[in-house]
């Protein structure tokens, strides 16, 4: 028996335009309502992750950053796993030397590249992945995407990552070529000081070992008194494969990488489908 849900967020519970849609909101207060507990498991920060859930009406725990952070149900913080500064150094240099964009996850907010950069790289991603999608349309998201989160840009990563004050949890590169994500990879696949992974097929995000969804989720269940067996999780990429390689029951989305269905128990309808909602329903029958 299913005793609690976690999902994600981009690509999974979130519609293409960022939203909880209404059929994915009532299930997930249907799967509550039934005593499961729903957990939201995603990448991005927590304030990123906070605002399309309570604007959908939902209270849950949320793992962000991957894992880094755990925080309850009343926005306190109860894990908080930072990356190394040296590695941090070295993730820069490799990204610099391919040219590509960069962000950083800190305690104090994301650090990023001068905005009129980040838009044209965010642009420029959203035309590869969504080519029916109009320009307009593209240039909304990305805007959006900027109010989610709380972005200090900056020239000078060097003396982000040399500040004290600064605890680093996630460093996220995006890059449209294949070979040069695959270059700022490779250095790091074999680290015993972090773990590389990735929410998109054009973006490589790094973390500290412990930071994954798959360790945290493990956490949170083992405080509720949980078998990982009693746990479902619903993915849609690669970055999701730490939970749901180790539940009970495991879902990839209609939309998700094709070796994250692999992995996975069940395969449910798209992002754009209400494929949460339809996982959820699956298991209140």
């Amino acid at each position: 028996m299913i005793k609690m849900i976690a999902t994600d967020l981009d690509g999974t519970l979130l519609s293409s335009v960022g939203e909880v849609s209404e059929q994915n909101a009532q299930a997930i207060k249907a799967a509550q309502k039934a005593g499961i507990e729903v957990v939201i498991a995603t990448g991005r920060s927590y304030y990123s992750a906070y605002r399309p859930i309570n604007k959908a009406g939902l209270k849950c725990p949320i793992i962000c950053l991957n894992g880094a952070n755990i925080y309850t149900v009343d926005a306190q913080m109860t894990r908080s796993i930072k990356m190394g500064k040296a590695v941090t150094q070295k993730i820069l240099h490799t990204v610099k030397e391919e040219n590509a964009y960069f962000e950083l996850y800190t305690n104090k907010g994301v650090y990023s590249m001068d905005r009129s950069n980040f838009m044209d790289v965010l642009v420029n991603i959203m035309l590869s992945a969504h080519p029916e999608a109009t320009e307009e349309e593209i240039e909304k998201r990305a805007e959006q995407r900027f109010q989610e989160e709380n972005f200090i840009f900056t020239k000078d990563f060097q003396t982000v990552i040399n500040n004290d004050e600064v605890d680093i949890y996630k460093a996220l590169a995006f890059s449209l070529e294949a070979d040069g994500l695959e270059r700022i990879k490779a250095p790091f696949l074999k680290s015993d000081d972090v773990t590389v992974t990735s929410s998109g097929f054009d973006n490589a995000e790094f973390n500290h070992p412990d930071a994954q969804k798959g360790i945290a989720l493990t956490l949170l269940a083992e405080d509720r008194n949980l078998e990982l067996s009693e746990v479902m999780a619903i993915g849609d990429n690669y970055n999701d494969l730490s939970m749901l390689e180790i539940v009970g029951r495991s879902v990839a989305m209609g939309n998700a990488e094709a070796g994250v269905k692999k992995s996975c128990h069940y395969t449910t309808t798209s992002n754009d489908q209400d494929g949460v909602a339809k996982a959820i329903k699956e298991i209140l029958k």
